[in-house]
């Protein structure tokens, strides 16, 4: 650490302190990570872990089932114009508290000192567990992905192709896992390559599938189709068209998840205090574009739902892996270029869930530097490459310990993988309902403020987590059975019961909030 101390020193010394680390010493914290990234890699964190070709490819099949193409097109400009207010609103607080804790962080400066640690308490659990069931979600869903990959090049489930077993998918996401912290590793210099490779191999991948699936496509759909055509018929027992469009909405809300890297990487990021929340916005704007494009591409080349939709086809009910798959067997006579096509997306998912970890281990870092964590000493500590070691293999094990529950029931696995949507939602909530209440009148801008509309945006967002966490808690099939049964209020419920029991019983004697760690 005395190399960064000394750097510290010259750097003040000189007058010429970057924006970004100068906020990071006035609000407590010296600076331990290497500050190397800029607002490319910042962005290009994000928009990998947001990843359109991972949200959609692996939730296609819920918005064809729940609405179909009326859900998916309008649904995704919906949930993206509120989500971007929620962004929005984040990028301001971030713009004031640029540091690694993020959200967290940022409850606790904005609740007031008696309030504080309790708010950042609550909120870094919920962020922290809820980015934890991100990455388990991700890399199962790279799993499986891999799974039906190898079923279709062995001939697809009407050729008598390989169907993998559950304890084979969980080797996959469990090698998976061990790739990413391998490249977790690495110092963030190589690491902003990857990200930033990541970044462009999305916005490239989707041009390139949304035009040539439909492109090669013998049979595509018309155009009243794509903006009119709301699928009513699905075998989840429901019928009433608004309950179905709220359903398909998952789809768009669950892609639009993970902006907050942006937050927990600056204090890796040259002039944090603006380029943060640029990160933060650009990712989300960026997304909500090209997965609109996405979204109108593949569905163009949709025109029989029932029979993607169907367990019986090559791919076992995989929609868009079945419309990969026969746009160019039907056009060529086999489906190579469809699997291949699979396997563009399976690289971005390969690369979000990289970025996740990345994301997972910086707010466990900074997480336990406050001292909230089990062992929170072991957690914090950064290696000569100042990377924080051991929260990204910690990240990394929880997570694949969160996807095991999978080989119990994949109904106690989606439970899990649902504390990633909701869960993480209300911890962006979270700060943003503490700013608008407790600390609108004392709340100090940064670089980067919404003026005059803070508060009505920030009004906005906080009702829109109110109203998904609602609506995301609802039943998703009738009858309803322990089969059917939506198990997201249980698991969020849970997460609830445990953090504020954990709170009561113990941690509201030493938890103290964030503590600085700069020595007078």
């Amino acid at each position: 650490m005395d190399s960064i101390e000394d750097d510290t020193r010259q750097s003040l010394l000189d007058g010429a302190v970057d924006s970004g680390f100068a906020r990071l010493l006035q609000i407590g914290y010296k600076q331990e990570l290497k500050r190397d990234l800029s607002v490319l890699s910042n962005f290009a964190f994000s928009f990998s872990i947001i990843s359109i070709l991972t949200g959609l490819t692996t939730t296609y099949t819920t918005g064809l089932t729940f609405g179909g193409p009326v859900t998916m097109v309008y649904g995704w400009l919906i949930a993206g114009l509120f989500t971007l207010c929620v962004g929005l609103s984040m990028a301001e607080i971030c713009s004031a508290y640029p540091t690694s804790g993020g959200l967290y962080y940022w409850s606790a400066m904005l609740s007031g000192k008696e309030w504080g640690p309790f708010a950042a308490w609550m909120t870094g659990w919920f962020n922290i567990v809820g980015q934890w069931a991100v990455t388990a979600s991700v890399d199962f869903s790279l799993a499986q992905l891999l799974q039906v990959i190898i079923l279709l090049s062995t001939g697809g489930v009407n050729g008598g192709g390989y169907e993998a077993s559950k304890y084979v998918v969980i080797g996959f996401h469990g090698g998976f896992l061990l790739l990413h912290a391998i490249l977790n590793s690495f110092p963030i210099s190589l690491l902003s390559i990857f990200g930033t490779f990541a970044a462009a191999w999305n916005i490239v991948g989707v041009f390139i599938l949304m035009i040539l699936i439909p492109l090669v496509a013998p049979r595509r759909a018309t155009a009243e189709f794509i903006f009119t055509h709301f699928n009513i018929e699905n075998d989840a027992g429901i019928h009433s068209k608004p309950y179905i469009f709220v359903l398909g909405l998952l789809m768009s809300q669950y892609t639009l998840l993970g902006y907050d890297a942006s937050a927990h990487m600056t204090e890796e990021t040259r002039s944090a205090d603006k380029n943060g929340p640029y990160g933060i916005i650009s990712a989300i704007v960026v997304s909500i574009i090209v997965g609109w494009g996405y979204i109108l591409g593949i569905t163009f080349a949709v025109t029989d739902i029932s029979t993607l939709l169907s367990s019986t086809n090559d791919a076992g009910g995989y929609a868009i892996a079945e419309i990969f798959y026969l746009s160019f067997k039907d056009r060529y006579g086999n489906g190579t270029g469809g699997i291949i096509c699979l396997g563009v997306a399976a690289v971005a998912i390969f690369f979000c869930g990289m970025s996740s970890v990345t994301s997972n281990s910086r707010m466990t870092y900074a997480f336990s530097r406050d001292g909230a964590m089990p062992f929170s000493e072991f957690w914090h500590k950064v290696n000569q490459h100042e990377v924080p070691l051991n929260a990204v293999w910690l990240s990394a094990g929880i997570s694949f310990c969160m996807a095991l529950t999978s080989l119990g029931s994949l109904v106690a696995f989606q439970a899990m993988v649902s504390i990633a949507t909701i869960g993480l939602y209300i911890a962006y909530a979270l700060p943003i309902l503490f700013r608008i209440t407790l600390a609108r009148k004392t709340f100090v801008k940064g670089p980067f403020n919404l003026g005059r509309f803070s508060l009505f945006v920030g009004w906005i967002a906080v009702l829109w987590v109110v109203t998904i966490t609602v609506l995301f808690s609802l039943p998703v099939a009738y009858p309803i059975t322990k089969n059917t049964l939506n198990y997201t209020p249980v698991a969020v419920g849970g997460l609830f019961v445990l953090t504020f029991g954990s709170w009561l019983l113990n941690a509201r004697h030493w938890f103290k909030g964030p503590v600085s760690n700069i020595e007078v």
